[in-house]
């Protein structure tokens, strides 16, 4: 009965204290400085339009500001892509909990990580998470103090990586581009990698639709459930 209240309360705070940024990257090495090896930019704004070739690494309305540094990763290690709500905020301000949605992430092998602007063929995802037991992969992140753990796959090639980490909010997706998606490129150089097994890939823009039903949902009206199953948006998940 007080479903529209309800919703206009979060959609206001949603407003009002937002975003997030990808700004740094743990290794099993060492958590590297805010904007080390990733092109952050200084605005912590949205994504709403999935045929942009800003979808692939963020830009306009969010500038982002290039980095001249490779992080070197191993294959097989797990990683940490760490999100704040600004580049100044702390692990107690990773995103307003009313940001709920799925967490991904994707790779992409390039022949230079601090040049390729990430637009085009080339990428799969290495991870994800939805749903689960009432649970959001963006609480999980915030649960976690913005970290969002991705497995490097230890069959892939060694190389230079573009590491495309990303979070998607539902709480507006109710309408044709409502949902908020935010994301960065980590520069990565992984070694010790198999090369047993060769991903099949896809392009940015082309790996959403902006009405897929992970994308264009009503998450407070018709929430999630057994009998209707979130389903994450992109391809499918490659593993080894």
């Amino acid at each position: 009965m007080h479903y529209p209240t309800v919703v206009s309360a979060v959609l206001l705070t949603a407003t009002t204290s937002a975003h997030t940024i990808f700004c740094q990257l743990k290794t099993d090495a060492q958590t590297y400085g805010v904007s080390y090896g990733i092109r952050t930019p200084s605005y912590d704004g949205p994504q709403t339009d999935v045929s942009s070739s800003n979808l692939a690494c963020n830009g306009p309305p969010n500038p982002t500001t290039p980095s001249s540094n490779i992080i070197e990763v191993k294959a097989g290690s797990t990683v940490s892509a760490i999100w704040r709500h600004t580049l100044q905020s702390g692990s107690n301000d990773v995103m307003d909990p009313s940001h709920k949605g799925p967490v991904i992430a994707y790779l992409k092998k390039v022949s230079d990580a601090t040049k390729d602007s990430g637009v085009g063929g080339g990428w799969f995802k290495i991870q994800e998470s939805g749903f689960s037991n009432g649970v959001w992969g963006t609480d999980t992140v915030i649960n976690n103090g913005g970290n969002q753990q991705i497995k490097i796959p230890d069959c892939i090639e060694d190389g230079q990586y573009l590491l495309r980490a990303e979070m998607i909010a539902l709480h507006g997706a109710r309408s044709t581009n409502g949902a908020q998606l935010y994301m960065e490129c980590a520069q990565i150089n992984v070694t010790g990698g198999k090369a047993s097994k060769t991903p099949t890939t896809a392009s940015i823009p082309g790996i959403y639709k902006s009405n897929d039903p992970g994308l264009l949902i009503d998450i407070y009206g018709k929430p999630p459930s057994a009998s209707n199953p979130y389903k994450i948006p992109g391809p499918a998940l490659f593993t080894c």
